[in-house]
C-alpha cells in the first residue's frame, strides 16, 4: 500500500463553489516514515483577490500568491505523485473534497483519516492537529522535518500528519498494522459524499482545527 500524506490551505468554504486551494503539500510515507526528500509543496494562484480571514496563514497574501502556478498548472504533478495511491492527512475529507473539486484528474486509491483513528482512542480528547502533535511529542520532530514552517502551513501539517499516522495506528493496531485493519479503522472512501460547507471557518489557532 503506497501512502502519501496531504494537507491542503484554502480560501474557506464559505466560498461554497468558488472556494480556493492557496497551498498544497504532499510527503510520500515509506515505512511508516515521511520521506522529506521527495516532498512537494507549492503555493497556488486562485487567479482572483483572496480577503484576509483569520483561518488562512499570515503568508498567503493577494502578493505571494500572484505569481505561483495555477491550479492547472500543477495538476499534472499532483496527478503524478497521488494517483493509485492512498491519502493520508487529518480530516482528510475536508482536503479531498476540495481538491477532487478543482483537479477532477486526481483519482486517489483511498483516504486515511488520522482524525478518525485519534478519536477511536479518546474520543472526549481535543483532536487538533497540533494538540496531538503536543500530546503525543511530536512537535519538535516536525519542526526538524519541515525547517521554517509552522502550523497551518501546508508543509509543516503535512508532515505531521504522516508521523501522526505510525503514531496512532500502532497504538491503535499494533506495531505492524496490515492494512485491511488500518482501512478499516481509519479508511474513508473516495466516493462519499462531500461534507456541505459551513459559512464559517474556524479561526487559525483554533485547537480544533
Amino acid at each position: 500500500m503506497e501512502l502519501v500524506a496531504i494537507d491542503l490551505e484554502g480560501s474557506g468554504a464559505q466560498d461554497r463553489d468558488h472556494e480556493a486551494i492557496l497551498e498544497i503539500a504532499l510527503v510520500p510515507i515509506v515505512d511508516w516514515q515521511p520521506d522529506m526528500t521527495r516532498a512537494y509543496c507549492t503555493l497556488i494562484n486562485p487567479q482572483r483577490p483572496i480577503p484576509r480571514r483569520p483561518w488562512i496563514s499570515p503568508g498567503l497574501t493577494d502578493d505571494s500568491l500572484r505569481t505561483a502556478p495555477t491550479t492547472a498548472t500543477v495538476e499534472p504533478e499532483l496527478a503524478h505523485r497521488i494517483n493509485g495511491k492512498y491519502l493520508v492527512g487529518h480530516n482528510v475529507g475536508v482536503d479531498w473534497r476540495l481538491l477532487h473539486r478543482r483537479c477532477p484528474t486526481i483519482t486517489p486509491t483511498g483516504l486515511i483519516d488520522t482524525l478518525r483513528l485519534a478519536r477511536t482512542i479518546d474520543p472526549k480528547a481535543q483532536h487538533g492537529l497540533t494538540a496531538l502533535l503536543e500530546r503525543y511529542e511530536l512537535t519538535s520532530e516536525v519542526h526538524r522535518l519541515a525547517p521554517g514552517g509552522n502550523p497551518h502551513q501546508a508543509l509543516w501539517d503535512t508532515a505531521g500528519s504522516a508521523l501522526l499516522l505510525t503514531t496512532l495506528a500502532t497504538r491503535v493496531l499494533g506495531e505492524q498494522p496490515e492494512t485491511e485493519t488500518l482501512l478499516k479503522a481509519a479508511g474513508i472512501p473516495t466516493d462519499r459524499p462531500a461534507t456541505p460547507p459551513t459559512a464559517t471557518q474556524p479561526s487559525l489557532f483554533d485547537a480544533t482545527g
